[in-house]
């Protein structure tokens, strides 16, 4: 049984440490956040996914997972810290060279280093294996070092972790092949082997084109806001075309990843990245087009209010990462709107506890994160308790061709 040790228990490293301990590892997981460890030690998980937390109280119980604020002697090593952009979008790595400093001490021949954090291509062999190299490790040789990112999608981590494809970069062929032996211990879906810099970069590109694509509708969206062309039929009718598949229009791109990886490789050449950043520019643009949307929305009335549904970035989950729904909330709390918030997966931020509670006495419901909870909401009812009847639902949950109220008023983005 080998001993792995999982460094960040994060979104990512807490569901990654669970797995391996339910898949016969010994696991230690190891954060800084004393009180985040603290937590975990009395069986509380910080994290809403589906089945984490009922795997995560079975390996507790049969104690294949421990915690620990400092790593420990270990076969296997996974850096799985968050990477930031700094505020001039380039990545701060500082996460990862502290993690990788902190296991030096424990390192010995045969170990396998694994860094699971999105960086830069190049980060690997130009800035973490000098620093192995220094501390005297033949990488290659006597220490295997990989590169594995993640490729999850938040509210099913749990199930994609061990059914989804990896690519694996490797300084050495010999390198990558020490790793897919251990992922192949419990992953069900196919791994590729490749060099450490093709598979940073493949990890960046995969958000990018998904960043690139949102852009598209959302510019698009802007574009026929502007000529009073309802953007909703345009991408109805253009999707009937047998090679296209336009996504929908939304308030903006959220997380640690789609809104953040992009930067990373315009880092690296910004000469040549002039799409990927115009593309991030875009989406990064919407929540302030959500703000003006509403403002002519509620033009004229009275010290208008408006009752929010959802705070997240994405349905489904709690994470307020990079956020557009709270940059929007902000936005508009700082124009001088009555705000009331309903997200009932967001435990973090005051809020209101029930959809009727935020919508009493609005003047319009806001739609801003695809929870399933919003989707099945009676809003005739609620309109009752309203002042104004309207909803303007900018993740397009409900059916904007068949609007199924009739005591209010349905906006959807793209048609407003």
């Amino acid at each position: 049984m080998k001993q792995v040790i999982v460094m960040g228990l994060g979104y990512i490293g807490l569901p990654t440490a669970v797995i391996l301990a339910a898949n016969g590892y010994r696991v230690t997981g190891v954060d800084r956040d004393i009180k985040l460890l603290q937590e975990l030690e009395q069986g509380k998980i910080h994290i809403e996914e589906p089945n984490l937390n009922l795997l995560f109280q079975q390996v507790r119980s049969e104690k294949k997972l421990r915690f620990s604020p400092q790593p420990e002697n270990a076969d296997i090593f996974i850096i799985a810290v968050p990477t930031p952009a700094r505020a001039d979008k380039s990545c701060d790595m500082t996460n990862v060279l502290q993690a990788v400093e902190s296991i030096l001490p424990q390192l010995q021949t045969g170990n396998l280093l694994i860094i699971e954090s999105t960086i830069p291509p190049l980060s690997c062999e130009e800035i973490i294996k000098p620093l192995l190299e220094e501390a005297g490790h033949k990488v290659g040789e006597n220490l295997f070092l990989a590169f594995c990112p993640e490729r999850v999608l938040p509210g099913d981590i749990v199930r994609e972790l061990l059914v989804n494809n990896r690519v694996i970069g490797g300084f050495t062929r010999r390198c990558a092949q020490e790793a897919a032996k251990f992922y192949g211990s419990f992953l069900q879906g196919e791994i590729s082997l490749s060099d450490l810099k093709t598979a940073e970069m493949t990890k960046l590109l995969e958000n990018t084109f998904r960043d690139v694509n949102i852009a598209l509708v959302n510019e698009m969206t802007r574009i026929c806001s502007h000529l009073g062309i309802d953007v909703l039929e345009v991408i109805r009718l253009a999707n009937k075309h047998p090679r296209v598949k336009l996504l929908q229009p939304g308030p903006g791109v959220g997380g640690h990843c789609l809104a953040v990886d992009p930067y990373f490789i315009v880092e690296k050449a910004p000469s040549l990245a002039p799409l990927i950043k115009t593309a991030r520019e875009v989406n990064a643009s919407m929540p302030a087009f959500i703000v003006e949307k509403v403002q002519n929305l509620v033009a004229g009335m009275d010290k208008p209010h408006i009752a929010v549904f959802g705070l997240s970035y994405k349905g489904n989950i709690g994470d307020l990462r990079e956020s557009p729904a709270w940059e929007i909330v902000k936005s508009l709390r700082q124009e001088g709107y009555s705000i009331k918030v309903f997200d009932p997966h967001v435990r973090s931020v005051s809020g209101e506890n029930s959809a009727p509670a935020a919508v009493k006495d609005a003047d319009l419901i806001l739609i801003l994160t695809e929870h399933d909870e919003f989707r099945h909401l009676d809003y005739d009812e609620l309109a009752a308790g309203m002042r104004t009847p309207l909803v303007f639902d900018t993740r397009n949950i409900i059916p904007a061709r068949a609007n199924p109220f009739s005591r209010i008023r349905l906006c959807h983005l793209g048609n407003t």
